[in-house]
Parts: structure tokens; C-alpha cells; sequence
């Protein structure tokens, strides 16, 4: 896990961007990582659903809440504008648990 962090390390920051190619390639560089991390993440969706005693425990409409709320507060930490931050994860969160949906009917059938 430590080497998907070697792509943010090359990148030129944002704010030293002169043209597009350095902007393009910074967006490159993070999106390789988002990648990454999102996939980490789904592999806690499946462990989700391989833990989960029932299948109308996959769909938490508590837990969705804490985690956005969970969001925002880091996003304004770093200046991620709630605009960008909320309807990014909600989607996020509405694809994991389908995935999640997926793979619990798929173990249990």
C-alpha cells in the first residue's frame, strides 16, 4: 500500500502548475491513486457483506448519514468545497452498497 502514494510524490503541486500538461499530469497522477484507494475500499464493502448476518443490514440509512457527515467535516478541513465533497461520496456510497448488495447475495446463494 505504501507504493500507491509514489504517484503523488512526483507530481508538481497545483499551485506551481505554468500549462496544462503539468495541471493534466497532476490530475493523472491522483486519479491513479483515487483508483486505488477506491479499490481498497470496496474490498471493505466485501467484508462487509461477508460479515453482515442478513441481507437487510447491507442498507444502513444511519451509518450513510455518519459518513457524509464524516466527509464533510474533513473536506473543510482542506478546503474540498461541500459541493463537490457530498454528492461525490452519496454516489460513492449508493455504488458501494449495490456492490455490496452484489456480493452478499452472491456468497449467499
Amino acid at each position: 500500500m505504501d507504493d500507491i502514494f509514489k504517484d503523488l510524490e512526483a507530481r508538481i503541486a497545483a499551485e506551481a502548475c505554468t500549462d496544462m500538461s503539468e495541471v493534466r499530469d497532476g490530475v493523472d497522477r491522483l486519479d491513479r491513486v483515487l483508483v486505488r484507494l477506491i479499490a481498497e475500499r470496496s474490498r471493505y464493502m466485501e467484508a462487509a457483506a461477508r460479515i453482515k448476518p442478513g441481507r437487510e443490514a447491507v442498507r444502513d440509512e444511519a451509518r450513510i448519514e455518519d459518513v457524509v457527515a464524516k466527509v464533510l467535516t474533513t473536506a473543510k478541513t482542506v478546503d474540498l468545497p461541500a459541493e463537490i465533497a457530498e454528492p461525490v461520496w452519496r454516489e460513492l456510497i449508493e455504488r458501494s452498497i449495490a456492490y455490496e448488495f452484489k456480493v452478499y447475495d452472491a456468497t449467499r446463494t
